[in-house]
Parts: structure tokens; sequence; C-alpha cells
């Protein structure tokens, strides 16, 4: 098995090198005047593209491994939904203050001055 960088493999490295330069390049792109804004769409396509020609590269060998001895088991598995269940209510209920008390805050339209 080829070497980890940053506790991934070579491939979601290479997946995110192509969709960073791919944004940069989209966000350069839409700075620019004229017809070369519209180049944004094959860009964004070309990524894709590649990304599904990387994702459908065949990877290691087919056959499956040797089953291990020892079973790894999750012990925290329920705990961590609890926990991604109320950090989603958490962020749903700032969403909900956000929409209440700075997006549908009214403008007042300031007085003229009258003589």
């Amino acid at each position: 098995m080829a070497g980890t960088a940053l506790g991934v493999g070579p491939g979601v490295l290479a997946l995110q090198l192509l969709w960073g330069l791919a944004l940069l390049l989209c966000l350069g792109l839409l700075r620019a005047a004229g017809r070369a804004r519209l180049a944004v769409v094959p860009v964004a396509l070309g990524a894709a593209a590649l990304s599904a020609a990387l994702l459908l590269f065949p990877r290691e060998d087919e056959r499956p491994a040797a089953a291990a001895a020892e079973e790894i088991v999750d012990t925290f598995f329920i705990s961590r939904f609890v926990l991604l269940a109320v950090m989603s209510l958490v962020l749903l209920g700032c969403l909900f203050l956000l929409l209440i008390y700075h997006l549908m805050e009214p403008v007042f339209a300031k007085p003229l001055r009258s003589k």
C-alpha cells in the first residue's frame, strides 16, 4: 500500500489538489471581463470528469484480503451520532436566530428635513 500523508492516501490528495486548482481557476475566471467568464463552466465540468475518471480508476487487487483475526469495534458510535445530532440542532437554531434578528430586521427610512 502506498504511504499516507495526513492520514489519507494519495488519491484523496490528488482529488483535493484537483478541486483546489479548479476552484482557484474558476475564481480567477469569474473576475475576467467578457467571454472569458464563460470558461468557468468547462473548467468545472472538466474537474468533475477528471474526478469521475480518478474515482473509477481501478485501485488495488480486486481479490478480498484475508480475514483478520481481530475484529475492530467502534465503541463510540452512538455517542458520536448523538453529538452530531446536538450540533446539527444548535446550527439550525443559530440559523433561525440569524434569520429573525439579522435578516428580517426592519430598515427604517430616515425622515426628510421639513421646513
